[in-house]
């Protein structure tokens, strides 16, 4: 029951075309109610059945992959969008006192205001935030809304993986899962209430304004920026890095994203065009162990956009507009926009289209969980943090030819030993290494970028407006690089100083 199958059924040659919903046709399921809602050519749902069917296929995914343990902080990554905003509202009912199957784990929504990045004048993004507001006061979850100016203050450690917990063995989940329940029903014999069901005292955690100087900055870097393709990458990616330093301050230790089907089947393909074939199991899979000890996941990923649109309008869950970078720009104007149009266009003469991108998507194998636990292994992208796809060193290569080819040469100073440098004036360095050898800033950047990300970077033309953060985890991974070579290099330098005079 929990495979759905999304394919639409092709009619015989010559044959009747498949009937509309009327008032003689009964619901699919129940075979009793009049049906309201066609979801699949031949598949009329009542308003009951159409309910409980997509209940069973958000409950359904979050139960077949057993990652979410009882008790455990989620963060809700809420855009104000229909998908995000159907989530959330599943969570809110299966925390309800009238679910069969309750949720077991505590929920907390964050909201990421990028106005300044879409360029929103100040009064539309007050008017935005005053509907937020209103829509996350009516959910009552504890709620983080933070302005995506805030990337400027982040810290370089957010750029790093640290490792989680391993997950255990196969039965750790049902042993969690009774330990749960004994906890739960002592605090029900006690007359306490369940921490799942427990509301905060003061779960409002509202956006403080940013400053002037951050929303200018945030405004440069976008205008910077040469291509709308690269602008999407970059927003995507500062989003994901915020909302990931949102969840390790308040102990959150999963991030749920509404993903549909249909979003991810576009995604795989931008992916794909964008030179992220690597990393597709992890854009597009129910889950992302990348950041280590927090954990992405999608529980949308079986329901399509029509789907999530009927629900919405049949069960009122309520939504907040907001424009897009991309929001009004023609379909050519982004490799996002094109496969957006390409496959909803496809889709709608062969309604199989999302389907079989999606299932494709399922198919793909990525590193085992348990290797993902000890925590990082070989260098990870600055920006995205999957690992490095690039080998700059092999020229055979077309990738290896154009990086060679592309990035600065810069040729080492040499000086005699302690001589004074002529860029900081110190002494004692010299020699090839050392502050006399300086790279080039942006091919330091640019050297821990994977494949989809260099690509991007070659539409930002200076590295100045990039957040602090970036830069200072660049150059520490540079040093840290360096000092790593030089350590390798002296024990062979020592032993050829030590070697007798007839020997050399």
């Amino acid at each position: 029951m929990c495979e759905l199958r999304e394919d639409y059924p092709e009619p015989a040659p010559g044959g009747p075309p498949p009937p509309r919903p009327g008032r003689e046709q009964k619901c699919v399921k129940c075979k009793e109610g009049l049906p309201v809602v066609v979801i699949r050519a031949g598949d009329a749902f009542c308003r009951d059945c159409f309910k409980a069917f997509y209940i069973h296929k958000f409950r359904a995914m979050l139960g077949k992959n057993r990652l979410i343990f009882p008790g455990e902080k989620v963060l809700l990554a809420w855009s104000g969008g229909p998908s995000s905003s159907s989530m959330v509202w599943q969570v809110l009912e299966g925390l309800s006192r009238d679910s069969a199957k309750r949720l077991r784990f505590v929920p907390g929504v964050v909201y990421v205001d990028e106005g300044a990045a879409c360029g929103q004048s100040p009064e539309d993004r007050a008017r935005t935030l005053a509907e937020v507001a209103l829509v996350l006061q009516a959910v009552r979850f504890p709620w983080h809304v933070v302005a995506l100016e805030e990337v400027f203050g982040l810290p370089p450690s957010v750029l790093r993986c640290s490792a989680r917990e391993p997950t255990g063995p196969e039965g750790a989940y049902k042993a969690a899962v009774d330990s749960f329940l004994q906890q739960q029903h002592a605090l029900g014999a006690r007359g306490e209430e369940p921490r799942s069901q427990a509301r905060p005292r003061d779960p409002q955690s509202p956006a403080e304004p940013p400053a002037a100087a951050q929303t200018e900055a945030l405004s440069r870097l976008f205008s910077s920026v040469k291509t709308l393709t690269a602008k999407q990458e970059l927003l995507q990616t500062l989003r994901t890095h915020l909302i990931l330093h949102v969840a390790r301050t308040h102990g959150y230790s999963k991030v749920m994203t509404g993903d549909s089907c249909t979003r991810l089947a576009v995604k795989l393909m931008t992916s794909l065009a964008l030179g992220r074939g690597a990393f597709l199991a992890w854009d597009t899979g129910f889950s992302d162990e990348r950041h280590g000890d927090v954990v992405v996941v999608r529980p949308m990923r079986e329901h399509t956009l029509k789907e999530v649109a009927f629900y919405n309008r049949l069960f009122a869950v309520p939504s907040v507009f907001t424009p897009a970078v991309d929001t009004k720009a023609p379909e050519k104007a982004s490799v996002h926009r094109l496969m957006e149009a390409f496959i909803l266009r496809l889709q709608a003469q062969f309604p199989s289209t999302v389907s079989t991108v999606y299932r494709t998507s399922e198919k793909l194998v990525k590193a085992p969980r348990e290797s993902w636990a000890a925590g990082p292994r070989g260098p990870r992208c600055l920006l995205c943090l999957c690992v490095l796809d690039v080998d700059t060193a092999d020229s055979a290569t077309a990738f290896g030819a154009q990086t060679s080819s592309r990035l600065p040469q810069t040729q080492p100073r040499v000086v005699q030993a302690g001589a004074p440098c002529v860029s900081c004036c110190c002494t004692g360095m010299g020699g090839a290494r050392g502050c006399c050898a300086r790279e080039d800033p942006r091919a330091q950047v640019v050297e821990q970028l994977c494949y989809g990300c260099r690509v991007n970077m070659k539409d930002l033309p200076s590295l100045e407006p990039l957040p602090p953060y970036i830069l200072a985890e660049a150059q520490l991974r540079s040093q840290r690089a360096e000092a790593r070579q030089e350590i390798q290099e002296r024990p062979q330098e020592d032993s050829a100083d030590d070697a007798p005079a007839g020997e050399s």
